[in-house]
């Protein structure tokens, strides 16, 4: 008698905890969406993409178009004749990876694009 006591009343503690987990959580959401949806949220989130799209935007670009630059170059410095350019059965041809100034310069470009405004370099 008393195992089906105890599990009597650990299915009746389940369904009221759960009732009582569902109410909880739909408050949460409510107060939640009331949160995001009001005025001074929204101005908030209008600031931020409208930062986004005119700071964020032109840096990336600039990022993007150094990139293709470097890489246009060194496909011309890398130029060779279709015959050398086939690798010898059973090898694997040459990849160069970038240097360690280029890795730099790279990283300073990206922490530059990235910095706050105001922040001091």
């Amino acid at each position: 008698m008393g195992k089906l006591t105890f599990m009597a009343g650990l299915a009746a503690g389940y369904v009221l905890g759960a009732k009582a987990g569902k109410q909880r959580y739909e408050q949460i959401r409510r107060t939640s969406s009331k949160v995001w949806h009001s005025g001074p949220v929204q101005n908030q989130v209008a600031q931020a993409k409208e930062a986004a799209r005119t700071k964020a935007a032109p840096v990336v670009a600039d990022l993007v178009a150094d990139a293709a630059r470097a890489t246009g170059e060194r496909l011309r410095q890398g130029r060779t004749v279709p015959s050398e350019t086939i690798a010898p059965a059973g090898t694997t041809p040459h990849v160069t990876t970038p240097t360690r100034s280029e890795q730099a310069e790279h990283a300073d470009a990206w922490a530059a694009a990235t910095r706050s405004p105001g922040t001091p370099d």
